[in-house]
């Protein structure tokens, strides 16, 4: 088999920047990527036969870790039926009956391909149930590829320098306010400047693109009340903290009940999967009994709602969310424990599973904050920790993620590392 330097040479002539997404390239930290050609549990396997535990876990669906034994003979069975149908099937109804099961603030829900899928389609219900056309959402926070969302945008987008893309017009621009998070004021001049013009508010409630970043006290008891006072769709992006923050995500951690709600990640159990959900009054303007068009060829495949279904599952079994919590709470203390014996400012926000290292002083609570974070040490650090065989997240503005895995050998192993690399900075 090839050596992930060979691999990336060839993907380079090939695909642009070699990748399929960007933050895949190592553009932020330096270097070159390595490939991985197999997974189990905590750990990923290279093209190069190196093991690296992994606190990228896919961008988050891996809660169970990879490969599960669980998940794979979901996936197994349903293939012996087919790959996809172009119609309705049982796995469907199942999936959209855990979802609501799950999540007390869906009503109905509607399954699609991505997380991008999802938040796109629900910025257009938003607009179609209200009728109105600006929304807000918040700098950094990242909602997938769509032209109205990709404004001031965090995750790869904010890794290459690029908060903003080339090829959105200037028009759909301007119905997209850009408010900044935690900003209670903002929120009012907005409304204020704004009269009876905003459909809907979409908001990673706990940021996971600018890197892990939790809400002030009270931050989104205040955006569920400004938001109903002006009639306005009140959407929770829980594509990352569906399911992972808590069974029903950071609206069941908050206590708060979003109009609307987008998800994916774990719903998919590793395979491509989004869905959206909330107010039946809202989801029935959808096709085919609304006026608002959705679609997708392979929405509900049932490879992917076996999988989401096995994952969901293990979960009501488990509950593993304190476990995972003392997980992260490990990591982040040794962290701080290294910088502090170092000497190196650090801001270590965890939740869960959850979690980001800021090389700065400076507490993190939005874009701004997060840019004072060191992306040149860190880069150091990510180094470091991959060439002791820790593979973390390729920026410093991106969420690290925990799995059931990692419990046992692969935290405690993990924990020496970071603090080793902590130490030789």
């Amino acid at each position: 088999m090839s050596t992930s330097a060979e691999l990336f040479a060839r993907a380079l002539q090939l695909m642009p920047g070699g990748v399929n997404s960007p933050v895949r390239a190592f553009r932020s930290v330096g270097g070159t990527p390595f490939f991985t050609k197999a997974a189990r549990g905590a750990t990923l396997v290279t093209a190069d036969d190196r093991e690296l535990i992994d606190f990228v876990c896919t961008w988050g669906p891996a809660i169970h870790g990879h490969n599960h034994p669980r998940i794979k003979a979901a996936i197994a069975a349903a293939l012996e039926a087919g790959t996809s149908f172009g119609t309705p099937n049982p796995y469907e109804v199942e999936m959209a009956e855990l979802i609501i099961r799950f999540f007390p603030s869906i009503q109905k829900v509607r399954m699609c391909n991505s997380g991008t899928e999802a938040t796109m389609s629900a910025i257009r219900l938003a607009r179609g149930f209200t009728k109105r056309d600006k929304i807000i959402k918040f700098a950094g926070c990242y909602h997938g590829h769509s032209d109205s969302l990709l404004i001031k945008a965090g995750s790869g987008a904010l890794t290459h320098g690029n908060p903003d893309s080339a090829g959105v017009p200037a028009s759909f621009a301007r119905e997209t306010i850009v408010l900044p998070y935690n900003d209670r004021a903002a929120l009012d001049a907005a409304f204020v400047a704004n009269p009876g013009q905003i459909a809907g508010v979409i908001i990673e409630a706990y940021c996971g693109n600018v890197g892990f970043i939790m809400p002030d006290a009270g931050y989104l008891q205040f955006l569920r009340e400004i938001t109903a006072r002006h009639g306005t769709v009140l959407i929770f992006d829980e594509v990352m903290t569906g399911f992972r923050i808590a069974k029903g995500g950071v609206q069941e951690r908050e206590k708060i009940t979003p109009d609307l709600t987008t998800l994916g990640k774990i719903i998919g159990g590793g395979l491509p999967v989004g869905a959206f959900g909330g107010r039946a009054d809202i989801m029935d303007h959808l096709a085919p009994l609304g006026p608002v068009y959705q679609a997708g060829t392979l929405s509900g495949n049932p490879l992917a709602m076996a999988a989401g279904i096995a994952s969901l599952r293990l979960l009501e079994e488990l509950n593993p969310y304190a476990n995972l919590d003392r997980l992260g709470r490990q990591l982040r203390d040794a962290v701080l424990a290294a910088c502090r014996a170092k000497g190196i400012p650090v801001q270590v926000p965890q939740c869960g599973s959850m979690f980001s290292i800021f090389f700065t002083s400076t507490p993190v609570r939005d874009y701004a904050t997060a840019l004072t974070g060191d992306a040149k040490l860190f880069g150091r650090f990510f180094h470091a920790c991959l060439a002791q065989g820790v593979y973390l997240a390729p920026s410093a503005y991106e969420a690290g993620f925990l799995s059931t895995a990692h419990d046992g050998p692969a935290i405690d192993r993990a924990c020496t590392v970071l603090a080793t690399a902590i130490k030789e900075l």
